[in-house]
């Protein structure tokens, strides 16, 4: 699956990876037999028809990968995109999608790099090629894996650099102007440190006000955990429940899309006046990490706090000062 530093900023309207039940919409491919599987997958790729292609792919990533059916809406929306993008490159190159020529993908890599993307962004479309080829040989279709040894870029950017948590002044700015709903979602990134799809996944249940904690249900890998509230936060949950009548199995938030929280929070920057400080979800994340690695210098307790399975992920969200062994270098013996 795609990393979180892989993904692209938000997605556009157009792109919709599913609009109704996920599994109801991959039964029109799981339910054939493999005769008529691999039938309708070699039409798809000889029309290059994208419906067709892009349904294919939806079908194995639902029914034949570890995430399944759990498989982020974020995620698919990344691969849908990177689908997309290969088969307008086929169409115009005449490629034979089922028995691609050998240098092929590479020139393909290539035109992507050239065209000035992101090596983030191209090894994203290439995430994406690569499950569209695992679809096909899943159908039958093909025994073609064109992806598997093409050169990938390599960003010599550390992310932490590239996208690092946003500032001290920057969240206080934001909640200045925040109304109770915008203030929950911002410290539910920047002090509970969830990923968006955890943050508007939320419901009133998980919360544990005693406890002064937070249960997250279904983290990335469907794993779940507990996360410590801040004094702020609790008092920002407590300001926004008093506005509502909800019940305990209702979400928190109101909000719903990832789309559509990213819309209010940029346009909350621009209120604040931080607009071209705004970076998305993820630097409020790496903002919680940050300031919890500061207290504890434990990558081991902070990727506990965000989910990470490795703590070599964790070092990806933490900005250590570069001047922090000063005091202890000085009085070396």
């Amino acid at each position: 699956m795609l990393s979180s530093e892989q993904m692209p900023q938000p997605p556009s309207s157009e792109i919709q990876p599913f609009t109704a039940d996920r599994l109801s919409q991959v039964r029109t491919f799981t339910s054939l037999t493999d005769e008529a599987l691999r039938v309708r997958a070699v039409t798809a790729a000889r029309d290059k028809d994208l419906a067709e292609l892009w349904g294919l792919t939806l079908a194995y990533l639902t029914s034949d990968t570890s995430a399944g059916v759990k498989t982020s809406s974020h995620t698919l929306r990344a691969y849908r995109k990177g689908v997309e993008v290969l088969v307008e490159h086929a169409q115009a190159n005449a490629w034979n999608l089922l028995h691609p020529a050998r240098r092929e993908p590479s020139v393909y890599v290539a035109t992507l790099t050239t065209s000035g993307l992101k090596p983030a962004t191209v090894l994203a479309r290439i995430a994406a090629a690569s499950a569209l080829y695992r679809a096909l040989r899943w159908a039958g279709a093909t025994d073609a894996d064109p992806f598997a040894d093409v050169k990938r870029p390599k960003d010599r950017t550390k992310g932490i650099v590239k996208n690092p948590p946003y500032r001290q002044t920057f969240v206080q700015a934001m909640l200045n102007e925040a109304d109770p709903q915008e203030r929950v979602l911002l410290l539910l990134l920047a002090h509970a440190g969830l990923r968006i799809a955890e943050a508007l996944a939320l419901t009133w249940a998980d919360l544990d006000p005693s406890a002064r904690r937070l249960r997250v249900q279904h983290g990335k890998g469907d794993k779940a955990r507990m996360v410590p509230l801040s004094a702020k936060l609790r008092e920002a949950l407590t300001e926004w429940q008093n506005e509502r009548t909800a019940q305990p199995k209702d979400r928190v938030l109101v909000l719903r899309a990832y789309s559509s929280a990213y819309e209010r929070l940029q346009k909350l920057a621009l209120r604040a006046g931080v607009e071209h400080e705004f970076r998305g979800f993820h630097a409020g994340r790496k903002y919680a990490g940050t300031q919890l690695y500061a207290a504890t210098k434990d990558f081991t307790r902070v990727a506990g706090f965000l989910g990470h399975e490795q703590v070599d992920t964790t070092r990806r969200y933490v900005e250590v000062p570069e001047d922090d062994l000063e005091d202890i270098v000085e009085h070396f013996r």
